[in-house]
């Protein structure tokens, strides 16, 4: 399962808010194993980046497929695991947020289970006070708690304009699959 379009203008996204594709440290954080927008994406970078350190961050029911982890390392990028925001935040270029999803969890009769987990990442003032001045943040939205509201404001949450980039990049994905041209 996998989220395509979401990946361009994930891809975009980055390019256009740090200049780059290349040298980057980008921390996927939430729901790596159902989250079909970090798999797409991290499957992207591994096509269109260099030197990409990503680094995965969820607890271990909630990992990324160690299958998908293999083939990505041997794309070339650089893969960690990690339990804890907090262990990588300060050298990261981008922290992409997920949402822990609560559909999954009620498909597997595990709610108690999300119960637990949805509440495990969530980031706010104080943990951005750790990030760098020139990092980004982005999520798919919609977002649940995962990013505090008190962040909108931030320059460097990106998600709002990830959002709207999202808009002209299927309008063009639409256009070239009807071979239209766009105004």
């Amino acid at each position: 399962k996998e989220h395509p379009s979401q990946a361009l203008l994930d891809l975009y996204t980055i390019k256009q808010r740090l200049g780059r594709l290349e040298r980057l440290k980008i921390a996927m954080v939430g729901d790596l194993k159902y989250g079909r927008t970090v798999k797409s994406l991290a499957k992207l970078l591994a096509l269109a980046a260099n030197n990409i350190e990503l680094h995965l961050v969820a607890p271990n029911i909630l990992q990324m497929p160690q299958k998908l982890v293999a083939n990505l390392r041997q794309s070339g990028l650089k893969v960690s695991r990690h339990q804890k925001i907090e262990e990588v935040i300060a050298n990261m270029d981008v922290v992409y947020m997920t949402r822990i999803q609560k559909e999954w969890f009620a498909a597997e009769n595990k709610m108690d289970l999300y119960q637990q987990l949805k509440g495990f990442y969530i980031l706010g003032k104080s943990l951005m006070k750790q990030a760098k001045k020139e990092m980004i943040v982005m999520h798919p939205l919609p977002r649940v708690n995962e990013i505090s509201s008190a962040l909108d404001n931030d320059p460097r949450s990106a998600y709002f304009q990830q959002m709207r980039f999202g808009l002209y990049i299927r309008m063009a994905l639409l256009a070239a699959t009807l071979h239209a041209q766009p105004n």
